[in-house]
């Protein structure tokens, strides 16, 4: 799955636009390498999203099958660390 639809799959953004325009600004990583949104996700690799103050890191369980997930199985994909 592509790291756009990955990001707003499993509810780490609200919407794709979002996730695009991040990876637009360059502030999405993938086991360290700064990524475009055609980058495929796999399970065990490690996303980081760098905000101005913060960065939030989280290792990929599973690539969720449908478009969306509920909130509230968000961590069944990710793992934040």
């Amino acid at each position: 799955m592509r790291i756009d639809k990955f990001l707003n799959a499993v509810n780490i953004t609200k919407r794709r636009a979002v996730a695009e325009d991040m990876l637009k600004h360059k502030v999405v990583f993938i086991n360290d390498i700064c990524v475009k949104k055609a980058k495929e996700v796999k399970v065990n690799d490690i996303i980081e999203i760098k905000y101005l103050e913060k960065s939030h890191k989280f290792k990929v369980l599973k690539i969720p099958s449908t478009k969306s997930t509920p909130k509230s199985k968000m961590f069944e994909y990710v793992q934040e660390i």
